[in-house]
């Protein structure tokens, strides 16, 4: 259990009394120390509606202990180090994280829609100073801790769980003034017997969208994708646990998504137990239709965990099958062929290590690249190219290797608890 020092006290993550001690440290600024280390990392307190939290100091996260929810690797080993400070902006005084986006959440009559975000940040421009849809996907993942595996997490990810920690992740972030959870729709697991009362919820959740104005407001959907198939007019997107409200997009968004996510298509369609996770904005028509102005697809495993191609799957399953605890790597921004680190070994002591994977057939310019990142980094290196054997994987440190990030087991047992207190009333969505 994580632990936190406040002045010459120290209390665990779970006590009764934390409440009482955040809000006493936020009301005189002061910052907690969580105890991973010997001599503790600060920490600050922000008001979140009427509770209070405890929040990772910015650009701290590598000096929490591998096993502490606040740790995070080295952002120049994703595609995180492009967009923190520019994109994301985060203010430790009021706790409110600022996202620049570079898409629209409203719409003027008429106009166009965009191409499918990414294509922009895979070609001319990836500057970090504005957040892509692939790239806000990416950061909501990683603050649900969906990025994140250890040993623990078997068998307890379901929706309820990814949907629960993305709303969460919403949280205390805003985009041009206005809260990011009031403009994001996450399905709710689909039960039969409660079908009408999930759909009133939605109603009212979307129903700003619904308002005449001159410039039409956009909302952001993520979901997983059940199909993608033609309709009547067009074509459509049905998710997963959302059966009865399609997402209709056009002849011409079609054609752009399959040609800008042909990867992930095809990763989705070979691989039988991966997930195809979609985040789209969209509007409502006046009869109530929901209609994608812009699209982009991430493909996850059975874990949830999302991977790029097929050498990047056998990693992630070799990890998992070895009982490894990680941190995966996220592109964000970052161009396709933008090295990163497939994921860093959190069970290995004194430093993690970083694990990448090279693709049979780059190009020598890609090496380079490799090189570049590996020998500007402190931190150890694993690398797999794939069309060699892959190399035995770093050991973990002795009685390390299934000791999970303790706030994140908390809260992933809570979630897997009240989802089983009502998984009775629940039945597979259709």
């Amino acid at each position: 259990m994580s632990q936190f020092r406040f002045d010459d006290v120290i209390v665990a993550a779970n006590a009764g009394d934390m409440q009482t001690y955040l809000a006493d440290a936020h009301g005189e600024k002061v910052r907690p120390l969580c105890m991973c280390t010997p001599v503790g990392v600060p920490m600050y307190v922000a008001k979140v509606g009427e509770h209070y939290v405890i929040k990772r100091m910015p650009n701290t996260g590598g000096a929490h202990a591998p096993d502490c929810a606040s740790y995070e690797p080295p952002a120049e080993l994703s595609g995180l180090g492009e967009v923190k400070g520019e994109a994301i902006r985060e203010n430790i005084e009021d706790g409110i994280t600022t996202l620049r986006l570079d898409f629209s959440l409203s719409k003027s009559g008429g106009k166009a829609a965009p191409a499918p975000s990414g294509v922009a940040a895979d070609t001319v421009r990836t500057d970090g100073a504005k957040l892509t849809l692939r790239g806000t996907l990416h950061y909501l993942w990683e603050e649900a801790g969906l990025n994140r595996w250890y040993p623990a997490m078997e068998g307890k990810r379901r929706w309820y769980v990814v949907r629960k920690f993305l709303l969460q992740a919403a949280a205390g972030k805003v985009s041009r003034g206005e809260p990011l959870g009031r403009s994001l729709y996450v399905p709710e697991s689909f039960s039969l017997e409660h079908a009408a009362g999930i759909t009133q919820r939605r109603i009212a959740h979307m129903a700003e969208l619904a308002i005449k104005r001159k410039a039409r407001k956009l909302m952001i959907a993520i979901g997983e994708v059940k199909e993608i198939t033609e309709s009547r007019y067009g074509f459509k997107i049905v998710a997963k646990h959302l059966p009865d409200f399609p997402f209709l997009l056009s002849e011409d968004l079609h054609r752009r998504l399959q040609k800008r996510f042909a990867n992930e298509l095809a990763l989705w369609d070979s691989i039988e137990e991966a997930h195809l996770v979609f985040i789209a904005t969209f509007g409502l028509s006046p009869t109530g239709i929901a209609t994608i102005e812009t699209l982009a697809l991430m493909v996850v495993s059975s874990n949830w965990i999302p991977f790029e191609h097929a050498y990047d799957k056998l990693m992630l399953d070799a990890l998992t099958a070895h009982k490894r605890r990680f941190v995966k790597g996220l592109r964000y921004n970052l161009a396709e062929n933008k090295p990163l680190a497939c994921a860093v070994l959190a069970d290995v002591l004194p430093k993690p290590v970083a694990l990448y994977v090279q693709p049979p057939g780059v190009e020598q310019q890609d090496e380079d690249a490799l090189s570049s990142l590996i020998d500007d980094s402190d931190m150890p290196s694993w690398i797999w190219r794939a069309g060699e054997e892959m190399p035995e994987l770093p050991p973990p440190s002795l009685g390390r290797a299934a000791k999970p990030w303790t706030r994140t087991a908390d809260a992933l047992d809570e979630v897997c608890a009240s989802a089983a207190a009502s998984s009775s009333k629940q039945e597979t969505a259709r």
